[in-house]
């Protein structure tokens, strides 16, 4: 312990410990790590730098739990194009975006609860999802298709089918991001993003889902590093204490684990410093610090631990606002701990659904549901030329997943090739490289990028015949001799636009 803590109280230790959830580096836990959850640690995030393997994702959550039973293990697994289980190969079921535009919440219930029993299986039982944001604004560069939709009444319903379907099978909801992260034009990993409408339009609009998913029981919400002045004019969300106590404590009534978005985000480490950002969230009602995607270190948890305890001891936090919030923390670990000891199979229909049996393709298929097909161009008969327009990728999606339709496109007509195409590529290099192969011009979000509107429109002006596949949200007019709208660039996604592309 250093000097700062040695004085303390070991309660107060214990719960400055209890309300962090950080992360590590390596796919085997630390010693650092397994020593600080001796000492009270009692929540771990895992991030894809983590994860090779199922099996080797089960023995890591083992040795955790070999050192404390009640752990709580999380990750951020929206499945979509944020996945952390599939980081390396993409994932096996479609994003909020493609749910929500097949509309049907039976399915969205059923691929949830399979996502969950898959974490569940590797001993994860905190997903920091579902994202219940409103997708508003089309240019937005952060949620845009891991959101359910823009209608906030279809994202309140699914946002509840996809809390159902996780913790039906034991593993913790987190809704996110309070109180909406949909109409905003700023990446909140990289500045602090401001929302500037008014009451009325925040309940008619980016509350609508997170009321729903109170009702429906999420075990916990994720805060929003995100400005709202009609709300509170000076401290974003996650450490407003208008935000986090007065609207969703009272107003709300929600009664569950406020945890934080990532406080090294630079919406708040720029402003704030990730201590005392740490700090003032607790105090504004926040019971858990995620931290650990960009800092992953024991110095990280022993300055956050530290800035707490002197925080108490200052009087600058109540510690009967830490010791509440570390006492939410452990009855979150309880009901995971109960829920894993009794078995999946007693909670109602949690494995009754059809379609959700372990290894069941329902992500394929739902996958395959939300396609959107327009044009009057068949299928490819020959070999053809992929050009992937690729954007640069948020740091929620992260540039390590692969996406695109080409790999399967390959083995449903061999001889097809690839080539990747950004920012400063010319459709000449385009119809060079494709030669006399058709062209399937695989975008994402084009109606964001002018690059990318501009070399589809140079390509389609000399090779019409162009096929156009749209990975992101489906705002731009459809254009190309067929386009194929996947709602999402999930793995599972790839797959059913080949399938049609091939016509297999």
């Amino acid at each position: 312990m250093t000097t700062l803590v040695r004085g303390a109280s070991p309660t107060l230790v214990r719960d400055a410990l209890t309300v962090l959830q950080p992360g590590f580096t390596g796919t085997t836990p630390p010693d650092w790590l397994l020593r600080r959850i001796g000492e009270g640690l009692s929540s771990v995030g895992l991030f894809g730098r983590n994860i090779v393997s199922p099996d080797q994702l089960a023995a890591l959550t083992a040795r955790l739990r070999a050192e404390r039973d009640d752990v709580l293990v999380a990750i951020d697994e929206e499945g979509g194009d944020v996945t952390r289980l599939e980081v390396r190969s993409g994932s096996s079921f479609p994003g909020n975006l493609a749910l929500g535009t097949v509309d049907d919440t039976g399915l969205t219930r059923a691929v949830a609860a399979e996502l969950g029993r898959r974490l569940a299986a590797c001993g994860v039982d905190f997903n920091w999802a579902p994202s219940a944001d409103v997708n508003s604004d089309p240019a937005n560069p952060v949620i845009g298709v891991r959101s359910f939709g823009a209608d906030p009444h279809l994202a309140a319903r699914h946002t509840v089918a996809y809390v159902e379907g996780l913790q039906s099978v034991g593993v913790v909801a987190c809704t996110k991001h309070f109180p909406g992260h949909g109409d905003t034009n700023v990446d909140s990993h990289l500045a602090m993003p401001r929302i500037d409408v008014d009451l009325a339009t925040l309940h008619a609009r980016e509350l609508v889902p997170f009321r729903a998913a109170i009702a429906a029981g999420s075990k916990s919400v994720m805060s929003a590093h995100i400005l709202l002045p009609a709300l509170d004019p000076d401290r974003p969300a996650t450490l407003s204490p208008q935000i986090l106590t007065g609207l969703l404590r009272r107003e709300l009534g929600y009664e569950g684990l406020i945890v934080t978005d990532g406080m090294e985000m630079q919406a708040i480490a720029s402003t704030y410093g990730i201590e005392r950002g740490s700090v003032l969230a607790l105090a504004a009602g926040a019971d858990a610090i995620c931290v650990g995607g960009g800092l992953a270190d024991e110095e990280t948890v022993l300055r956050l631990r530290d800035a707490l305890v002197d925080a108490v001891r200052t009087g600058e936090l109540p510690e009967e606002r830490l010791a509440d919030a570390a006492a939410r923390v452990r009855a979150l670990a309880s009901w995971t701990q109960a829920h894993r000891a009794r078995g999946a199979e007693t909670e109602p229909g949690a494995a009754s659904e059809e379609g959700t049996a372990p290894g069941t393709d329902i992500g394929l298929v739902a996958a395959r549901r939300a396609l959107r097909v327009t044009g009057a161009g068949g299928p490819l008969t020959a070999p053809a030329h992929v050009a992937a327009f690729t954007p640069a990728t948020n740091i929620a999606v992260g540039d390590e997943t692969p996406w695109g339709v080409g790999p399967e496109l390959a083995r449903l007509l061999p001889g097809t090739t690839t080539g990747t195409y950004a920012a400063d590529a010319a459709a000449d290099r385009v119809l060079r490289d494709a030669g006399e192969r058709r062209i399937v011009a695989v975008v994402r979000d084009v109606h964001r990028h002018p690059w990318m509107a501009g070399a589809l429109d140079a390509l389609l002006a000399v090779r019409p015949d162009t096929v156009v596949v749209e990975m992101g949200v489906n705002q731009a007019p459809a254009r190309g001799a067929l386009h194929i709208a996947t709602h999402g660039a999930a793995r599972v996604c790839g797959t059913a636009a080949a399938e049609v592309l091939a016509g297999a």
